[in-house]
């Protein structure tokens, strides 16, 4: 009998290979098991996720992500494409600047989207697993940064980092961008074929540069 969920690794990040034929429910419930087995092995790793085998909706995608973090002490920093050179050279970039975040503070981490006339505010740095989307708001005293798109306004101290970078308005310490035409009204599950990109402060004023591994690492 085919296996409900084969488990791999690839660098910064693990693939769930998924059972197509079983019901959703049932491969739940695996998945929590898989990972509760392997809860002393994994630790508290931040990892990427890749899903294959199977189709799955966006609100299965985030069932999944809280079924194996409710198992376990792994973190699922974000979703990317196992055979996409853009999500595998985010999820390095990601594993570095999350390096680079806890030698110095804690981060807080939140799961969910922001929707039209939401603000989340925090004095740490903030990771959030979500879309930020137009009409809302996500305010950090240190650095955002987003593991979806971020179609509304970001107000940080540091940088602004996102999967998507589509925003009203971002604003780092007192500087502030605005896009001179209005951003398309995004709805629904991120593409992670686009390029991830920071936002940061550079010659008084706010410059956009593609997030990879080697750019973070001269960041």
């Amino acid at each position: 009998m085919k296996e409900a969920v084969i488990i791999k690794s690839f660098p910064s990040g693990i693939t769930l290979r998924l059972n197509g034929e079983i019901p959703f429910e049932k491969l739940l419930q695996e998945i929590g098991y898989k990972f509760s087995e392997a809860r002393n092995f994994f630790g508290s790793a931040n990892m990427a996720l890749s899903l294959e085998g199977r189709q799955v909706s966006g609100t299965e995608e985030l069932r999944i992500v809280e079924a194996i973090q409710e198992s376990c002490n792994l973190h699922i920093l974000c979703i990317v494409e196992r055979d996409a050179t853009t999500g595998r050279d985010f999820a390095k970039a990601l594993a570095e600047m999350e390096k680079k975040n806890t030698d110095q503070e804690e981060s807080q981490f939140f799961k969910g989207d922001l929707n039209e006339g939401d603000i989340l505010e925090t004095e740490n740095s903030m990771i959030l697993l979500g879309n930020v989307y137009p009409g809302s708001t996500a305010y950090s005293a240190k650095n955002i940064i987003i593991l979806g798109g971020l179609y509304g306004e970001a107000c940080a101290g540091g940088f602004v980092a996102a999967l998507e970078m589509k925003p009203e308005k971002i604003k780092i310490g007192n500087f502030k961008y605005r896009p001179r035409s209005k951003q398309f009204r995004w709805q629904g599950r991120i593409h992670l074929k686009v390029q991830p990109k920071i936002a940061y402060v550079k010659n008084n004023r706010i410059t956009f540069e593609a997030l990879t591994k080697d750019f973070l690492s001269a960041f």
